[in-house]
């Protein structure tokens, strides 16, 4: 009899572990802000997919994918959203994440020139590079932080802009706004 009840509560709890690995495996596909061509207008638009219905709905088979938001939206909030096609394809390549991963692959800061590590996609030092807002430097020398970047433009701020690293970006922010705290001394070398 007791042997009886830990079978079930074990076939009970590998169950549990089973429906939620069906959730995590989508959700972890598709969760992050990411970037498609807008068929209606074939622009890059900023989307992002309703990752808890994506997850509720891979446990009863596949997946049913549909946004959670877009940068045409409200405007064109009822579009029939012909972009999860794209998505579909290919969740990775959409993935803005994934994009700031490759493009720092062999970058070097654009001012103490020290080499970004290199970064996976599913490791935690991935999310760290946007969520810690590292810069970028204009061509015409202005820093430009993450929050100020809007997504849908940064295809276009990958191929125009130099990446700047955290340290960087505070210290030469802090250079900036506060330049009669500053002072610069000579560097005189190793003895």
């Amino acid at each position: 009899m007791v042997t009886a009840i830990y079978v079930i509560a074990g076939l009970i709890v590998l169950a549990l572990f089973y429906f939620i690995w069906q959730m995590v495996k989508p959700y972890r596909k598709f969760q992050g802000k990411m970037l498609v061509t807008c068929p209606e207008t074939h622009q890059t638009a900023g989307v992002a997919v309703d990752v808890g219905h994506i997850a509720f709905t891979a446990v009863r088979g596949e997946p049913d994918l549909r946004l959670k938001e877009c940068t045409r939206w409200p405007e064109r909030q009822n579009c029939g959203q012909e972009c999860l096609a794209q998505i579909e394809r290919s969740p990775e390549n959409c993935l803005v994440r994934r994009m700031l991963t490759n493009w720092y692959k062999d970058k070097s800061c654009a001012f103490c020139g020290k080499a970004f590590p290199q970064v996976d996609s599913y490791d935690h030092r991935a999310v760290f590079l946007y969520d810690q807002k590292p810069a970028f430097i204009s061509p015409e020398g202005q820093l430009v932080e993450w929050r100020a970047v809007p997504v849908e433009t940064l295809p276009q701020v990958l191929t125009t802009h130099k990446p700047v690293c955290w340290n960087c970006l505070i210290a030469m922010t802090f250079r900036r706004d506060h330049p009669e705290l500053v002072i610069d001394r000579p560097f005189k070398g190793r003895n």
